[in-house]
């Protein structure tokens, strides 16, 4: 199985991260400081770009997201994150 040229990592500002949090199904899983996410999430991207893969960071805002899950009927969970990312990375 060929390995991907790039992935979409799905991305928060620290102005959404709050807003996100709390209207995601699975917030809760989520460090509850930004910070945090942050560190754990650029560690992740340096690990896949070392790999040799492109990391695209795809901006999640609270409202545009939660049009989007509601328009494709998904929870707002980490799965439709992903292929939220995903999407808008392939145009």
């Amino acid at each position: 199985m060929s390995r991907p040229r790039s992935v979409a990592l799905p991305w928060y500002t620290a102005q959404h991260y709050e807003a996100l949090r709390q209207s995601l199904f699975d917030g809760e899983k989520l460090p509850a400081c930004y910070e945090a996410w942050r560190v754990s999430t650029e560690q992740v991207e340096r690990e896949i770009q070392r790999s040799g893969v492109e990391v695209v960071r795809v901006p999640i805002e609270p409202d545009r997201f939660a049009a989007w899950c509601e328009r494709v009927g998904l929870p707002a969970d980490g799965t439709a994150r992903a292929r939220y990312a995903t999407e808008a990375l392939a145009g």
